[in-house]
């Protein structure tokens, strides 16, 4: 008999994803839930009053609705000789349960297990996702807030360009994971049950089991549905085919797709500031990061995140042309795909996830190196403060432009040639020119003055107006009742989550 280290295996499974999510889509899980499935279809055929299920027959399948390791090898012996998946399990259940033979699937196709089997997948994956997508904003959040004063080096079109500030450029990773935590929630809250719909949707293998009775067949829907947990939230899809819409998928592929990109986005910020040494993603005791060179800390992580997250944004392709691929009531040529694509698309949100926390948990800052790019960087930008300066002496704003153009050139071309430091503050102090505004020159060049709101857009953003209120304020709002304070946008979409809501309030209170 094989190892298993002579088959191959996923690395999705042996490397990079949760034990929850790889049991959510084992095939134990999936086929209990088929289990499960057809237990909820007799126990309603028989609260509707179909006298050929008995109560001895539902209790041999409540008895072993999970299937143990033994039926596993009989379900596959059942399959090669019948060439079917869904019969293969029925037959096997029967073994099990013996008095429920005659009225496994009674009046199903197999879509009633396949499909809603996989809606229930679909709908637990993503409560598994959602609050670790919450866990990794609460993160940055937290990150944001106690940096949102360090300036730093803005970069537009690869260049430096004005400053903005460490916290400030986080909450733009923020903002795409919150349209992605709204994304994936949207495509949770639209999931529908598909229900008792029967072979082609027209439910009329059920009319027929109960003699022409619509209401009877109606409730049949409506229980089944109920048992799923599907009824408030998500009701049983009034028209299918004889499965639901393969569109469904795309829907939630498209939202895991669009997280994806937002992966390779944040791991390509942090790799360019690692190679810029302003920050780093954690680095452990022992970790190797070359082979040969053994000085090197390589950020491995978010690599692996960009990766990963390559393959995730590319997954709903496969949705589409399958959906796009679909005749009528039904081919069967959704299926291998779709045992491959929804599964894996889960399994690399999962891993991205775990990747993305662990990297946004422990973000190593240099700011003496964000510092000295700043400096090297500052006196250009600082130039049109200076002509305001200027200005406001009495001094031509032309001519203060042209004297600044010249030496700015000069410190260019010098650096260029020599690899020195920019010396245009040294050629401005060295200047008769500049001896009007020479005692304000250091309040002109603090970095801390070319950041705008960086830092209020930070608290606004994450906390809210209640954020820019001091303690004195913040304890006299009981009073204040006619006052509206507006809550974050973070706080906002977090409140879903008040585990992780709690976290980032305690955090706020330490800005």
């Amino acid at each position: 008999m094989e190892e298993n280290h002579d088959i191959y295996q996923t690395p999705f499974n042996s490397r990079y994803c949760s034990s929850e999510m790889k049991k959510l889509f084992s095939p134990r899980t999936r086929f209990s839930t088929w289990r499960m499935l057809w237990l909820w279809l007799a126990e309603a055929e028989f609260e509707l009053g179909l006298e050929c299920i008995t109560a001895e027959a539902i209790a041999q399948m409540k008895a072993h609705l999970d299937i143990r390791d033994e039926e596993f090898a009989i379900a596959e012996a059942q399959e090669k000789r019948l060439r079917h998946d869904v019969m293969a399990h029925i037959h096997t259940y029967a073994l099990a349960a013996p008095k429920a033979e005659p009225i496994i699937h009674l009046g199903a196709t197999s879509c009633f297990v396949t499909d809603n089997a996989d809606l229930i997948l679909l709908r637990d994956g993503l409560e598994l996702l959602l609050p670790k997508l919450a866990t990794v904003i609460q993160n940055l959040s937290d990150f944001a807030l106690r940096n949102k004063d360090l300036p730093c080096l803005g970069y537009t079109h690869g260049q430096p360009a004005q400053l903005v500030t460490v916290g400030k450029r986080t909450c733009l990773w923020i903002q795409d994971l919150l349209m992605d935590l709204r994304n994936i929630e949207r495509a949770h809250d639209d999931l529908r049950f598909r229900g008792v719909k029967g072979t082609t949707g027209t439910q009329a293998s059920y009319l027929a089991l109960f003699a022409g009775d619509h209401e009877k067949v109606k409730d049949l829907d409506r229980l089944v549905t109920k048992k799923a947990k599907f009824d408030s939230i998500h009701p049983a899809h009034q028209i299918t085919g004889q499965t639901y819409s393969r569109k469904i998928d795309l829907d939630v592929l498209t939202a895991l797709g669009s997280f994806g990109a937002t992966c390779q986005r944040i791991g390509g910020d942090v790799r360019h500031l690692a190679m810029m040494k302003e920050m780093e993603e954690p680095f452990e005791a022992d970790q190797i990061g070359s082979s040969a060179m053994a000085y090197k800390r390589n950020p491995m992580r978010s690599e692996r995140l960009c990766s990963l997250g390559r393959y995730l944004t590319n997954v709903p392709k496969n949705a589409a042309e399958t959906y796009a691929g679909q005749w009528f009531e039904r081919t069967l040529d959704d299926s291998a795909i779709r045992r491959v694509t929804i599964p894996e698309g889960f399994l690399c949100a999962d891993a991205c996830l775990i990747i993305l926390s662990n990297i946004c948990s422990g973000f190593v800052l240099y700011p003496a190196v964000i510092s000295r790019r700043i400096q090297e960087q500052l006196p250009f930008m600082a130039t049109e403060n200076l002509i305001m300066a200027l200005s406001a002496k009495g001094v031509s704003r032309q001519e203060s432009h042209a004297e600044i153009r010249r030496l700015s050139m000069l410190a260019k071309e010098e650096a260029a040639n020599t690899g020195g430091p920019n010396d245009l503050l040294d050629r401005i102090r060295d200047t008769e020119f500049f001896q009007p505004i020479m005692g304000e020159l250091e309040q002109l060049l603090d970095p801390k003055t070319f950041i705008g709101r960086a830092p209020e857009q930070v608290v606004e953003f994450i906390k809210g107006d209640f954020g820019l209120l001091d303690k004195e304020q913040q304890d006299k709002l009981p009073a204040m009742e006619h006052l509206e304070i507006r809550k974050g946008e973070v706080e906002q979409a977090l409140e879903r989550y008040p585990e992780v809501l709690l976290n980032i309030q305690m955090a706020g209170m330490h800005c």
